[in-house]
């Protein structure tokens, strides 16, 4: 069972080079490994060609943002499965993606999710907080629930027949892309209570108030897209929906 893994890139020099190597030494080898790059001017490309003979398929080229690079970088794969690393990100181990393809062996799913490290930028053996996973029930999109999206892996059957992100929704493509799929067309899904991946902090959806209120509507217009009933109030409930999947601590391992 082929892994189609996707990495969007722009002027990520600083963290690309931990984030392939997480790739490249996987215990499970039958990854199709895809960069898409968004015209970087920094030290990107030469760390992409570094690396070129674990790289199935690069591109850089101006985009439309993260999503439509995804899309891009979904357009060119072969697997069965298909998967995102985020540049600034790592497999929180080696066993990750034999794990996920094992899962979906076993239970025959179209989808599975696990567990999140949010991790210091300059240490990612530093982890401050988790997203831990719950088992999947449909039902829990009605109170805005949604699962990690750097742990959501789906079948190719999902893409060619529900279609990619669609880049309008901004910061809240990846909630729509999984609403559809999971919630309007009831594909099936497993929870794999395993830490998949280490992300380090950042992000701008919540960097600002006026930003999570921009969030939060696009989060409804999501919703209404996808049938959720009483979509302005499950927008509200959304964020408070992430509380009990969040859990603070510091370690170092």
């Amino acid at each position: 069972m082929k892994i189609s893994l996707i990495t969007v890139t722009r002027n990520s020099g600083q963290y690309l080079e931990d984030s392939i190597k997480s790739v490249v030494g996987q215990t499970y080898k039958d990854i199709e490994f895809i960069i898409i790059d968004g015209k970087s001017n920094d030290n990107t490309i030469d760390i992409i060609k570094k690396y070129e003979n674990y790289i199935h398929h690069w591109i850089s080229e101006p985009d439309r943002g993260m999503y439509d690079a995804i899309n891009k970088g979904m357009q060119l794969s072969t697997g069965d499965i298909i998967g995102i690393l985020n540049s600034d990100d790592i497999f929180d181990n080696n066993d990750v993606v034999a794990a996920i393809v094992k899962t979906f062996v076993e239970q025959q799913v179209d989808s599975i999710y696990g567990d999140l490290e949010y991790v210091e930028q300059h240490d990612v053996k530093k982890v401050y907080r988790i997203w831990k996973g719950r088992p999947y029930k449909r039902s829990r999109f009605l109170s805005g629930w949604m699962p990690a999206h750097p742990t959501f892996y789906f079948k190719r059957k999902l893409y060619e027949a529900y279609g990619g992100y669609e880049n309008h929704y901004y910061s809240a493509a990846d909630y729509e892309l999984m609403c559809r799929y999971l919630y309007k067309f009831k594909s099936s899904s497993f929870y794999l209570p395993k830490f998949i991946v280490r992300m380090r902090r950042g992000g701008q959806s919540n960097g600002s108030l006026k930003m999570r209120l921009r969030a939060n509507r696009r989060d409804y217009l999501a919703m209404k897209k996808n049938n959720i009933p009483f979509a302005f109030i499950v927008s509200i409930l959304k964020p408070l929906s992430k509380l009990h999947q969040y859990y603070k601590v510091s370690r170092t391992n």
